[in-house]
């Protein structure tokens, strides 16, 4: 346990350290006055001051913060309001980009680390009638070789590769029983029926093996760029299958994520360092949200005075507005803690 949370705590101060530095370096670039860069909440365990900044370590470890001079006041000297729309778009969005950029670096390590991959033949196990797979003429009994020209090697690629398309015409090659290979076209669904799937499959690996495989960097990093592309897009087809009803809105909070971080750790290095570069993702979209207190909402402020021509709202009233959504933030927090714990208790697993 203790080590689970020292694991957790590692991967979370590495992430917010990689945002805070995005707002810190953009902000002295651009010559505003960083007053305190810290990492965690308060209060402030120890802090150094060099130059005109403070640099601090707090007790809640679960964020960070750049304070910088004047964010919503233009007459403070320095100040972050002072500068052009502009500037304070890519300062206040520095923290997402390095959060994108992070996990890039992470899935290309990622793949250069020595990591177990199960591989195998993918037969279809069933077939539901009046199912995409069922139209297409896909039978119990094929294998599934690659989907649109990308070889399927496991149940995973599988997975992957129709969650990167839902919605869209696929080109699926399978190897029929009687060894003949046959091209079939679907359109994997957004919102099928329960327990169905997508293409309306089960699946099996009969033969599946377990290999040890790494790559050269040379190979790893557009791995990693690809891989980071993918988890985008598939984020993107999560919230969208949320909105239309396809799953249910499941949200975990640093309790459960703690468990996950756990429970992958002791698939080994590889696997953590790519469910870091998840969570840094998710991290920086949640970020980039247009809501009170976080970066988006605060690009929103600042987009609205330009949408004004220049006419900006007063200080008092975007920092009251961003103090009451910092507020109903950690008050998510802990519902979203005490949703885990709950969960937990119960014996279940938060492990999607």
């Amino acid at each position: 346990m203790i080590i689970t949370i020292l694991i957790f705590l590692g991967i979370l101060a590495v992430l917010i350290l990689a945002h805070e530095l995005g707002h810190f370096a953009t902000a002295k670039a651009f010559g505003v006055r960083v007053d305190e860069f810290g990492l965690g909440f308060p209060p402030r365990l120890i802090g150094i001051k060099r130059g005109e900044t403070t640099y601090s370590l707090n007790a809640v470890p679960l964020g960070g913060f750049t304070k910088m001079a004047g964010e919503e006041d233009p007459d403070v000297p320095r100040s972050l309001a002072s500068k052009s729309v502009g500037a304070r778009v890519i300062v206040l969005s520095a923290g997402s980009i390095m959060n994108v950029l992070l996990p890039i670096l992470l899935f290309s390590i990622a793949f250069m680390v020595p990591h177990n991959v199960v591989t195998g033949d993918v037969v279809v196990a069933e077939v539901v009638p009046n199912s995409p797979a069922a139209a297409a003429g896909i039978e119990v009994g094929d294998i599934i070789l690659s989907l649109n020209d990308e070889p399927v090697n496991s149940i995973g690629d599988l997975q992957i590769f129709t969650h990167l398309n839902l919605g869209k015409e696929v080109n699926l090659a399978v190897r029929h029983s009687d060894a003949a290979i046959e091209e079939v076209r679907l359109i994997p669904r957004w919102k099928p029926p329960p327990g169905e799937g997508a293409m309306g499959v089960a699946l099996s690996m009969p033969d599946a093996v377990i290999v040890r495989q790494s790559y050269p960097f040379w190979e790893a990093i557009p791995m990693g760029v690809s891989e980071c592309i993918e988890t985008f897009v598939i984020f993107k087809n999560e919230i969208l299958k949320w909105f239309i009803g396809a799953t249910p809105v499941q949200v975990t909070g640093p309790v459960g994520i703690a468990q996950m971080t756990g429970e992958v750790a002791k698939a080994g290095l590889s696997p953590l360092l790519r469910f870091a570069g998840f969570i840094s993702i998710n991290l920086a979209l949640v970020n980039i949200l247009p809501l009170p207190a976080l970066d988006g909402g605060r690009i929103v402020f600042v987009l609205l005075g330009w949408v004004r021509r220049g006419k900006r709202i007063s200080p008092k009233t975007e920092g009251l507005v961003h103090a009451i959504g910092f507020a109903l933030l950690i008050a998510a927090m802990i519902a979203l803690t005490y949703q885990d714990i709950i969960r937990i208790i119960a014996g279940e697993s938060l492990i999607p």
